[in-house]
């Protein structure tokens, strides 16, 4: 399929991120905000601040969402930066691709909180849902980036909590190992135009802050993925996490989980974010719906 036009717009807004010279974290905050700042959000969507088992959070509702299924998703970020102030607008389409309510999680960041808290939020929030009533097969969870690594400890935390699982997981360009030893890191360093080995192990030591790289529940690669439910990974062909996206599927298909990888030639990390104004982010956006639907049923 040929690339659209505005794929080149929105590399360059991608490069331009990269390449800003930013000191403290809440400048690297900031810059992600400013970036996804003039993404366009429809004026029919709904939201609604709510606290979810005690983790802010945020209800995200396109027209004819069903309030009894629901995507709990969780934002990318490195566990650093990001929030539903840099996800509401693509969290928008997903939730007019799936028909479903979409609860954004804004879970506890580094460095003031690392390793776990943003696992102890997700399960949290989930446990929250349950209470409310939302059947666990109707739900399904969703994560970008540091969040696609998060939908898979959370699913394995859930197992270990003892709670039902959730109906599915759908992955977005995951980051699953904190040592970065995917080979991807070398053959796409420089095509990619974000993410660098040098920063994932950066932002890595700030999350970690002292805790091993291969605990499951950071770095879930090394999780054990037994009875988790059916995921979809999906990632673009030029991004150095390419190999991490391989990696989780095929160690969750060796455990006899039903996981699915989708590589989507020449897209960046995350391309997703940009579906208000790149069609392959929302052609990746309604695959995600179909997966969805398909899994709830």
């Amino acid at each position: 399929m040929a690339q659209s036009p505005q794929l080149d717009r929105v590399i360059g807004m991608i490069k331009a991120r990269a390449q800003a010279t930013r000191k403290t974290t809440d400048e690297d905050r900031a810059s992600y905000e400013n970036m996804l700042a003039s993404m366009p959000m429809a004026d029919d969507i709904e939201t609604e601040r709510v606290g979810a088992g005690g983790v802010p959070a945020e209800w995200i509702r396109a027209p004819g969402a069903q309030a009894d299924r629901v995507m709990l998703y969780f934002h990318g970020g490195g566990y650093v930066v990001g929030s539903m102030r840099t996800h509401r607008t693509m969290l928008s389409h997903i939730s007019l691709a799936s028909g479903f309510s979409v609860l954004g999680l804004d879970y506890r960041l580094a460095p003031e909180n690392p390793f776990p808290a943003p696992v102890e939020d997700a399960l949290a929030a989930y446990r929250w849902l349950l209470d409310q009533g939302i059947e666990p097969g109707k739900i399904v969870l969703g994560g970008d980036s540091a969040g696609g690594g998060l939908v898979v400890s959370a699913l394995v935390a859930i197992r270990y909590a003892g709670e039902p699982m959730p109906a599915a997981g759908v992955c977005i360009s995951p980051w699953v190992d904190m040592e970065a030893t995917g080979e991807s890191f070398t053959t796409n360093a420089d095509v990619d135009p974000s993410v660098s080995k040098e920063r994932i192990l950066n932002i890595a030591k700030v999350y970690l802050a002292g805790k091993h790289p291969r605990a499951p529940l950071a770095s879930p690669l090394h999780a054990d993925l037994h009875e988790l439910p059916p995921l979809l990974s999906i990632v673009g062909s030029i991004e150095t996490l390419l190999d991490d996206a391989r990696a989780i599927t095929e160690r969750a298909q060796a455990a006899g989980v039903e996981a699915v990888l989708e590589v989507w030639d020449d897209m960046p990390h995350v391309w997703t974010h940009f579906a208000s104004i790149l069609p392959e982010g929302r052609q990746a956006v309604d695959r995600i719906g179909d997966f969805m639907r398909h899994q709830v049923g």
